[in-house]
């Protein structure tokens, strides 16, 4: 999908031009506009985690998401992305991303806060004339994937978190970003990321590591020299991180050595990849969750497909755990798509 006029571009993706610059929204109206005004196309909710910032989901309206569904299957899973991302990309998973992993002397995690929001418009209108677009389709186009979250939304923001990370997710939040629960939103991050991920796969290298990348979630492993110095190497990943615009949770960061369990997105990593009772667990308890409260209440990380991700977890706990996973085929048979 490479166009080069408006007309064209609305044709594309099946709206008239109107009703793309008004989806687009690239003067912010709905930043200011009244809560239940049709200037809104983004539902908003937030999500409590005990003793940690709450997490907001922003889920577009039928019309945005549809558009945003044939942007993402026309153009945006054809961007590239570097080798270490393993998520919202076709043919990786956590598979195969803790597959890179398996047997080392010490592998360490971290993890990036706000991973959505802290990609902002800046960045998206960048990889949109990286792709190919005149300056006025990359601006429509980035107005059409990013969202400011309107200020009755950051005033409603539930309890939760140190005072400085609740204040950071709403300055984030706040500016034009990635919203968390567009479709378009993975493709796009994982993209904007690429240079994040070429940096930390050169760092990993050169201690004699390897790199991977699951959304949010870094992983590093390595043998004897990197299991020699965990904690300088970490002090030079969050210094590339914040060179980058983004963050690390402190609370989140693992050194897990041969001899103890190490997981990697949930997936034991020790000897051959497998994944762990609590991973089985956590995984039934979504599939549980999906059917009491419906599908979308889980899908927090805006899968482009979540009944195939569901579905592909399900089919790797089966390769190892065929008991198991004929409980999740049954739980996952009494969701309402």
């Amino acid at each position: 999908m490479l166009v080069d006029t408006l007309p064209e571009l609305a044709r594309a993706l099946d709206v008239t031009v109107g009703r793309l610059l008004w989806l687009a929204d690239t003067r912010a109206w709905n930043r200011h506009a009244p809560a239940g005004s049709p200037l809104h196309h983004v539902r908003h909710e937030w999500v409590v985690r005990p003793g940690r910032v709450p997490r907001l989901l922003e889920k577009p309206m039928d019309l945005l998401s549809r558009t945003q569904r044939v942007l993402l299957d026309g153009l945006l899973v054809r961007l590239p992305v570097h080798d270490a991302a393993h998520g919202f990309v076709a043919g990786r998973s956590v598979v195969t991303g803790a597959a890179a992993h398996t047997g080392r002397q010490v592998v360490l995690t971290a993890d990036l806060t706000t991973f959505f929001a802290s990609v902002s418009a800046p960045t998206v209108y960048g990889v949109f004339r990286s792709a190919g677009f005149a300056e006025p389709l990359a601006h429509v186009l980035t107005g059409l994937c990013t969202h400011r979250v309107p200020p009755h939304v950051l005033t409603a923001m539930p309890a939760g978190g140190a005072p400085e990370e609740r204040a950071a997710l709403r300055e984030a939040l706040a500016v034009a970003h990635l919203p968390q629960g567009a479709p378009t939103s993975p493709a796009l991050a994982n993209t904007a990321l690429r240079h994040l991920d070429a940096r930390l796969a050169g760092w990993a290298a050169a201690a004699g590591g390897r790199y991977t990348r699951y959304a949010d979630d870094l992983t590093f492993s390595g043998d004897d020299r990197l299991a020699a110095r965990p904690d300088a190497f970490l002090r030079g990943v969050e210094r590339i991180v914040a060179d980058q615009g983004h963050r690390l949770n402190p609370h989140k960061t693992r050194v897990r050595r041969r001899g103890t369990r190490q997981s990697v997105t949930g997936v034991v990593v020790n000897d051959l990849p497998s994944p762990g009772r609590r991973e089985v667990d956590r995984l039934h308890a979504v599939l549980h969750n999906c059917v009491v409260h419906g599908p979308a209440s889980q899908d927090r990380t805006g899968h482009p497909d979540f009944r195939a991700h569901l579905l592909g977890r399900i089919g790797w706990v089966e390769q190892v755990h065929p008991g198991r996973a004929r409980r999740l085929h049954e739980e996952f048979a009494r969701i309402r798509w």
